[in-house]
Parts: structure tokens; C-alpha cells; sequence
């Protein structure tokens, strides 16, 4: 049961797996099942069945799934490893200021390997050059001496006799028998003459000298892939030719003698190429015979490569490569070995060709230091030593520029980082979280900018919470103040009464109220308090109060007022007066008003008694913009008669009016904010609001306000309400 079990959670994980969308995807999907194949077959390569007949897929199939992955790759570097700030400012880094170092070090490091390489090249070429031109000068000697005792034995003997060399090696060239495996040779007119030499040094073979030469010769010579130090003299004696030839094969312990001091030399012999033009053509100096010209031309003497005489090995074996000398082991991490090819001139002894051979000098900075200030090894010392200071100083301030580097990226990346934690708790509403702050740079001033901003929101979150409440109590007050206002038109006799109000903000500062008085009368109050706002909604609402008290009250009222009312009668009948004159009541409201507000604080009132039988209007008019009576005529009665504001100076009188309402008569009572809105065109004004409600008049009173409303909401246009629009209308039937 553990297995099954066990197996399941396998094909479960595996199935979660391949349902992920990067699986799914057709590229990803695709790059994905590619690396999966190259794996499949890399492990049935190791099956012994079936292994020998994979080769190459799965390379093939590693190679697709490697190209695909590409942009997968990109993508995933992009969004996620350069996401964060710090590796972005890491690969700036790196692209702006490592990357130069870099480039500039492998450019020295190149420079360093060239020039080592080229002077380890130079001193080695220059060794060989010193071998040839010491064997060139014993070589030399030996002929000068041979043709110094072939001119006596001439004028001893004469021509005719046949000449006969010592077989004693001048002192002048007996140098050269010290030489180990050193071959010497002496041809009088192509035959070999025997020398006082050594075995080792002495000539075996009869071959032919070499034609191309003419007067001497010093350089390194190919035959049959060997190479060969070699020296060659031909000089005329009279009518004879005189060849003197030493040559030495190029093995390990010669080349390592040549090297010494110098490092390893490896010479490959058999890796060689070679011009297209003859020796004489090349070098004039070198004259070809007829006989050599004509063997050149022939296909034997093109496959003689084994013709060198003594210094061949006549079977011909591959050299392969020869390696000489010995390559110390270094002295300090930076003395490291320096390999370098260079090329060396060879001749082909049976023709002349000019050939060269590859070589590779290995060598290293302490001894090329040494063969350079052999003269003086403290200098060369001190410059090694100096060099070495030099790179390290450099490498010192590379470090300390990238830990300065470290530590200002860290600073950013740290700041940024403090920006984005604090953001998220900001978004979770943690916004007393406050970044800590402890440098004195523009990230330090963006933190405490943030830390400022986190502060304004609290405070301006505060500051909405206090507006949402202010709001909620306006919103109470609107509707308490909506209640204030009759709640619908009122209808009594013969007169039909309708009023609208409009704040310009929630609540509003104007005022009016129908009030019927029984079945016979019925007051109508209509205001306007100065300012706007709340206090201006609470005076209206005092002012509405106290014309209801006044109005309606009793006993209570009459004789609290009887002080103020000295020349009345205190009787019943003076009371009711008191309470039915518009004047009167408008007097004992300035009273109340003054005495109970601020100095500042008034309002304009118009208070009108209506009498069902007899249609009269008694009116007072306490400031408030006239009230027009429109007659069906066309012609306009002002409601006028009255006095000064309420509520700004004490004890004032106030005068009565009084009309006659007759039948088709309406009666328009506004605030000033339905005649002063303007617009481009000037003020709404008076004279276009009565003609707009004259031509309007035998429409119902509430469609005769709507389209006075809309009229006005026509003319201010966009801009906002400027104040309260307060509208009154009566008509007599």
C-alpha cells in the first residue's frame, strides 16, 4: 500500500507539473520537451544495445533545446533577475566600469604575452644565429687553410701533380672537433678527402656536394624531415673546387644547449612550407651549375631528400618533433609560462629551396627579465618588481572602486527598497508607518518627502472624515430645513399660492412660509439672510420661528411686548392688531432679531395679510427686492411700501401697504438670486423674468416656476449657482 501510494504522489506531482503554463505554451513547451528528448537519448546512448546506434541525436536534440530556451531565458532574466534595482545597478556596473578593466586587461595581458612571446622568440633565433655564424667561422678557417696548402703544394709541384691534403686539422678550426655528433667534411674536386679526426666526426658516405652554393653558406638545412645546423665554403683553387662542409643534426640535447638559460624549444620538422621560387632567384649570390639544374629537373633529383652527405641520415626516418632544454618552475604566481610560435628559415640541401619550419618557444617572465638585464640583474629586478607593485596598486583601487561602488548602490537600492515596503504598507492602510531616516542625501530627502506625504494623508484622511461628517450634519440639516418650508401649495378662496427654494450649497439662507389664519386670512412671509451657509441656514430657521410665534401667539407674547408697545391698548382688539398688521409684526421681528444675533447679521423680509372677502394684501416690506404685482392689463404694481432691513438697527418703524387683488392677477415674490446671475450677456435682471412669467401666465404655477428655473439654469450655463434662487407666486382666480 505505501508503494501504490508512493506512485501515485509520483504521477501526481508529475501531472501538476506538465499542467504548468510554461509547459503549455507552444515555445516554452517546445524548448522544454526538446531538453527532455536530448536527456531520453543521452541515457539510452549508455544502454549497450542500443547506444551504438545513437550518435549524434541527442547532441542535435540538446543543441534545439538550448536554441529555444533563448528567449525563455531572456524573458526570465529580464522580469526577474533585473527586476530588482540592486542587479540592475550591479550589470550597469559591470557593462560601465568593469567592463573597460577588463577589456583593457586582456588587452595588456595580450600586449604582455606578444612582446614576452616575441622577445623570448628573438633571443632564441639569436642563439641559433651565434651556433651557425661560430660554425660558419671554423668552417671558414678550415677552408682557408686547405687552399693556403693546396697554393704551396701547386708552386712545390706544379699544376700538373695531382694535389694531396694533410690530414691534420689546422689549430685555427680544431674548436669544432669539441663539438659532440659534429660532422666535418672536405671535398677536393667532389672527392672526399680524409681527415685526423675522430669516429665520430669522421665521413662515411661519398655523396655529391651541393651545386647551389657558391663562396659560403650558414643555416639551418631540411633533408629527409631532419634538420641540420649546417656551414658550407667552396672556393676555386686554380682549376680545382675545394667544398669544406660541417653540419650538425638538430637534436634534443643540441637544442636544448642552444636554449639554455631560455626555457624549452620544440621544433616540428615535418611541418614545414616552402616557396615557389628556386635559391638563385631568391639570392643572386648563390649560383646553380648546369649539372645541379639539370638533376633538379629530373623526378630522382626532385625525391632526393637524403642527399645532405655526412649530416644525413641516409635512411631518411621522420624526426618528428624535437623538444630541447628546461623550463624551471616558476617563482611567484605571475612568472607563468609563455608559449609563443615563431618560424624558422631552412634550405633544402638537394635543391636550395628556401623552406620554413614551425616552432614554439616556451619560456617565462623571470628569465626573459634575466636575459634582458643580464648586464645589471638588480635593475631587472627592480623594474620586475616595480611592474608587479603596479598592477597591484591598480588592482587594489579596482577593488576599492567596486566596494565604493557596493556601498553607494547599496544606498540607492536600500532607499528604493524602503520606498517599495513602505508603499505596500501605505496600500494595506498602515499609514502611520514611517521610513527610518539617518543620511543627509536627495534619498534621504525622498524618504522624508514620503514620510511628509504618509503624515498629509493622515491628515487629509482626518480632514475627509470630517468633511463626511460635516457633510452628513448638512445633509440633516437640509432635510430638517425642508421641513421648514410648506409642503405644498395652499389654496384659500379665491387665491392659489406656490413657492420654490433652490439652494446654492445644501442648505439655504433664503426664507419663505404661508401661514393660513383660519378660514378668512392668511399671512405669506417671504426672506433673505445675509451670508450663506450654516449660519445663514440658522438665522433663517430662528427667523421662521419667531414669525410663526409671532403670529400665532398669545398672552405670553402680548405681554412681554406690552413695554415696547407703549401708546396701545392693552386690550383684546389692540392685541389682535398687534398681530394682524404686517407692519407691527415687522417691527417686533427687528426687535427680536437685533437683540438676539450678532451686529453684523441681518435679513430683507416681506410679510403680506391676505383677506379671503374683501381680496385685500397688506404688505410691509422690510428691504426685500419689491414683489410685482402683474395685472392682466400688462400692467406692473411694486410691492414697496415698507422700511429698512431687519435686524440691523433698533427700534424701527415700518410703513403698510395695501392692494386689491383682482381676478387674473399674479402676484411674483423673488430673491435677488433670480435677477443677478450673469454671463457674457450681462445680468438675467428683472425686466426678462417678468416677461418670461407674463407670457407664461395662465400655465399652473409649479410649470411657471419649472420654466423660470430652467431659464435661469440656461443662462449661468456651467458655472456654478452664484446664490439662493427663491421664488413666490400667487394668483387670483
Amino acid at each position: 500500500m505505501a508503494a501504490v501510494g508512493w506512485v501515485r504522489s509520483i504521477n501526481e506531482r508529475i501531472r501538476t507539473m506538465l499542467n504548468r503554463p510554461f509547459i503549455r505554451k507552444k515555445k516554452r513547451g517546445f524548448a522544454f520537451w526538446s531538453l527532455v528528448t536530448a536527456l531520453v537519448l543521452f541515457l539510452l546512448r549508455l544502454s549497450p544495445g542500443v547506444g551504438q546506434h545513437i550518435s549524434i541525436s541527442p547532441w542535435i536534440a540538446l543543441l534545439v533545446g538550448i536554441v529555444a530556451s533563448l528567449p525563455g531565458l531572456f524573458r526570465w532574466v529580464r522580469w526577474h533577475l533585473l527586476w530588482k534595482l540592486r542587479n540592475r545597478l550591479f550589470v550597469t556596473y559591470a557593462l560601465i566600469g568593469l567592463t573597460p578593466v577588463v577589456l583593457f586587461g586582456l588587452l595588456a595581458a595580450f600586449a604582455a604575452y606578444v612582446l614576452f612571446g616575441q622577445f623570448a622568440n628573438f633571443a632564441a633565433t639569436s642563439e641559433i644565429h651565434s651556433e651557425l655564424v661560430s660554425l660558419a667561422a671554423n668552417t671558414d678557417a678550415l677552408a682557408l687553410h686547405i687552399q693556403q696548402e693546396l697554393a704551396e703544394q701547386e708552386s712545390r709541384n706544379g699544376a700538373a701533380n695531382a694535389p694531396q691534403l694533410s690530414p691534420i686539422v689546422p689549430p685555427e678550426a680544431r674548436n669544432i672537433i669539441n663539438i659532440p655528433e659534429l660532422q666535418v667534411g672536405v671535398y677536393l674536386d667532389g672527392k672526399l678527402q680524409k681527415l685526423d679526426l675522430p669516429s665520430a666526426h669522421a665521413i662515411t658516405t661519398v655523396p655529391t656536394p651541393p651545386g647551389w652554393v657558391h663562396g659560403s653558406f650558414n643555416g639551418l638545412i631540411l633533408s629527409g624531415h631532419q634538420v641540420y645546423f649546417a656551414a658550407v665554403t667552396r672556393e676555386s683553387v686554380g682549376p680545382h673546387t675545394l667544398f669544406a662542409i660541417t653540419g650538425l643534426r638538430l637534436d634534443p640535447q643540441f637544442l636544448g644547449r642552444v636554449v639554455s638559460g631560455l626555457g624549452t624549444m620544440t621544433v616540428w620538422p615535418n611541418v614545414h612550407l616552402q616557396t615557389s621560387l628556386p635559391i638563385a632567384d631568391q639570392h643572386p649570390e648563390y649560383s646553380i651549375s648546369a649539372d645541379t639544374k639539370a638533376k633538379r629537373n629530373t623526378k630522382a633529383a626532385a625525391d632526393d631528400d637524403t642527399s645532405l652527405g655526412p649530416m644525413i641520415d641516409t635512411k631518411g626516418r621522420d624526426a618528428g618533433e624535437i623538444t630541447g632544454g628546461l623550463l624551471p618552475k616558476g617563482e611567484d604566481m605571475f612568472d607563468l609560462p609563455i608559449n609563443f610560435p615563431t618560424t624558422l628559415e631552412t634550405r633544402e640541401w638537394s635543391t636550395g629551396k628556401p623552406t620554413t619550419v614551425f616552432a614554439l618557444v616556451t619560456s617565462r617572465p623571470s628569465l626573459l627579465y634575466q636575459r634582458l638585464f643580464q648586464q645589471s640583474l638588480l635593475i631587472g629586478g627592480g623594474v620586475r618588481t616595480a611592474l608587479i607593485m603596479t598592477a597591484i596598486v591598480f588592482a587594489f583601487l579596482e577593488l576599492l572602486a567596486i566596494v565604493l561602488a557596493g556601498r553607494l548602490s547599496r544606498t540607492i537600492t536600500r532607499s528604493v527598497s524602503d520606498l517599495y515596503h513602505a508603499t505596500r504598507e501605505v496600500d494595506q492602510g498602515r499609514l502611520d508607518y514611517r521610513i527610518p531616516v539617518s543620511r543627509q542625501d536627495q534619498l534621504a530627502a525622498l524618504s522624508r518627502s514620503f514620510n511628509t506625504m504618509s503624515e498629509s494623508l493622515v491628515r487629509l484622511l482626518e480632514e475627509q472624515k470630517e468633511k463626511e461628517r460635516m457633510e452628513g450634519e448638512l445633509e440633516i440639516a437640509q432635510e430638517v430645513q425642508s421641513n421648514l418650508f410648506p409642503s405644498c401649495d395652499v389654496r384659500l378662496g379665491g387665491l392659489e399660492l406656490h413657492g420654490l427654494c433652490r439652494p446654492a450649497r445644501t442648505v439655504s439662507g433664503d426664507y419663505y412660509d404661508f401661514l393660513v389664519l383660519g378660514n378668512h386670512s392668511l399671512c405669506m412671509a417671504m426672506g433673505d439672510i445675509s451670508g450663506k451657509g450654516i449660519s445663514a441656514a440658522l438665522l433663517m430657521a430662528g427667523l421662521h420661528s419667531a414669525v410663526r410665534a409671532f403670529s400665532l401667539g398669545g398672552n405670553e407674547i402680548l405681554s412681554g411686548a406690552q413695554s415696547e408697545l407703549k401708546h396701545r391698548d392693552r386690550s383684546n382688539g389692540a392685541a389682535e392688531e398687534i398681530f394682524v398688521s404686517p407692519a407691527n409684526l415687522m417691527r417686533l421681528l427687528n426687535l427680536h432679531l437685533y437683540r438676539s444675533t450678532q451686529p453684523e447679521k441681518y435679513a430683507t423680509l416681506f410679510l403680506a395679510n391676505y383677506e379671503v372677502e374683501t381680496r385685500t394684501v397688506r404688505y410691509s416690506n422690510g428691504g426685500q427686492l419689491p414683489p410685482l404685482l402683474l395685472r392682466p392689463d400688462g400692467s406692473v404694481v411694486r410691492l414697496d411700501r415698507g422700511g429698512t432691513v431687519v435686524g440691523l438697527l433698533d427700534d424701527m418703524q415700518y410703513e403698510e401697504g395695501a392692494v386689491t387683488l383682482q381676478s387674473g392677477d399674479l402676484l411674483l415674490a423673488y430673491s435677488d438670486g433670480v435677477t443677478e446671475p450673469e454671463n457674457e450677456f450681462g445680468d438675467f435682471g428683472e425686466e426678462r423674468m417678468v416677461e418670461l412669467v407674463y407670457r407664461n401666465r395662465h400655465l399652473p404655477l409649479p410649470e411657471i416656476s419649472d420654466r423660470l428655473m430652467q431659464a435661469l439654469k440656461d443662462w449661468i450655463g456651467a458655472e456654478e449657482q452664484p446664490d439662493d434662487i427663491t421664488i413666490v407666486i400667487a394668483r387670483q382666480s
